[in-house]
């Protein structure tokens, strides 16, 4: 008989709780127990969708949540649950991860791990401690072309990798037109400083599009690539956001011992212009992701008109999306997909560090500290 796993949320910071919490609402091993917001650094101005007191409520009425808790101590203590999903603002993601950990509760983690590689190192030991696991949640993880992708580059079919390129953008996390999977696409038209309010745009919470985009790159790169980067340089800029702190274009130039990454994260991107997703060129050809027809496919490039496009196929059953996954890990034990997993993590979070402390200190930083090294 199939375990039931008791599961709470913690934090509705991340209007990605929408997607996230509905995926495991449809798993018939979860049964949800409870949830609890963090306390902002400032209130919010409003509650419009994808803010966090929209995302609270599309929980309790919309996926079957049952309760809602003043704090997270409360709900942990009252219900223990198997399983906690994360979306508070990055900042708090290690003090829950700890929390957690010390009542044996498992924990999924939306993306990026973390704001800075020590915090991610104290997310790894806490659940080392408490014999818990953690999964570490990305949207591109559930894409079968960024999997096909990794596929071809491991068939060496572009021959040795030496550059990734990741482009991300659209107008802002809360901006105009912003959606979002897991709800309806949004109509409501925010303010500057209701945006402002949000812990998006502001610095001390983790918020930032270098931060919010950049991370991606980071992780794929180390994905493709196949070894740990050596330094990064970065930087950041309020461009078309006066009302908030934090920068809202970041750009990162990562160097690999036989390789290097180039990533840029925007929130003022009206219109892409290119290829959103990854492009890897090789020592033969150059893999580039992109959607035709709405349908997401690879194209290879060689070269004098040689173009070959791959079709991805589906996700394995019970690999699909992250409740699925998690599910899977606890059942049987088995290891989670790499993007995943806390060790890849670190290693792509090493990368992101180095790229916002390059920001700002306008300096080459090494990735890497001698803690973890």
């Amino acid at each position: 008989m199939s375990k039931t796993y008791k599961a709470a949320i913690l934090g509705f910071a991340h209007m990605h709780i929408n997607n996230v919490a509905a995926q495991f609402s449809k798993h018939p091993q979860i049964e949800w127990v409870g949830c609890a917001d963090t306390t902002p650094l400032m209130p919010e101005l409003s509650e419009a969708r994808y803010t966090r007191a929209w995302n609270k409520q599309n929980a309790l009425a919309e996926l079957g949540v049952p309760r809602e808790y003043e704090c997270e101590c409360e709900l942990l203590e009252q219900e223990r649950p198997d399983i906690v999903v994360i979306c508070s603002e990055n900042v708090y993601h290690p003090d829950i991860v700890e929390v957690c950990a010390e009542v044996g509760a498992h924990v999924c983690v939306e993306k990026p791990m973390a704001m800075s590689l020590e915090d991610g190192l104290r997310m790894v030991r806490a659940c080392e401690a408490g014999g818990t696991s953690m999964l570490i949640n990305w949207p591109i993880a559930w894409s079968p072309a960024a999997r096909e992708m990794k596929r071809l580059i491991d068939a060496e079919i572009i021959g040795k990798v030496l550059q990734v390129k990741y482009r991300a953008g659209h107008t802002g996390p809360l901006g105009p037109g912003a959606a979002h999977a897991g709800a309806a696409k949004s109509e409501d038209a925010l303010t500057g400083p209701e945006r402002a309010s949000s812990w998006w745009h502001q610095k001390e919470t983790g918020g930032g599009a270098l931060i919010d985009f950049c991370c991606y790159g980071a992780m794929l790169s180390r994905w493709f690539i196949g070894e740990q980067a050596e330094a990064a340089t970065a930087i950041k800029g309020n461009l078309n956001s006066p009302w908030g702190e934090a920068d809202d274009n970041g750009f990162m130039l990562v160097r690999f011992p036989g390789a290097v990454g180039l990533f840029e994260g925007s929130w003022s991107t009206l219109h892409h212009g290119v290829p959103t997703g990854p492009i890897v060129f090789g020592s033969s050809g150059t893999l580039v992701m992109e959607n035709v027809g709405g349908k997401p496919t690879i194209r290879l490039e060689r070269g004098a008109g040689q173009t070959e496009v791959f079709e991805p196929e589906a996700l394995p059953p019970g690999h699909g999306d992250v409740a699925s996954e998690f599910v899977h890990h606890l059942d049987t034990g088995a290891p989670l997909a790499d993007l995943l997993a806390p060790g890849l993590n670190i290693e792509a979070l090493a990368i992101l560090d180095a790229g916002i402390r390059s920001a700002e200190s306008g300096c080459l930083e090494m990735v890497g500290s001698r803690v973890w090294m």
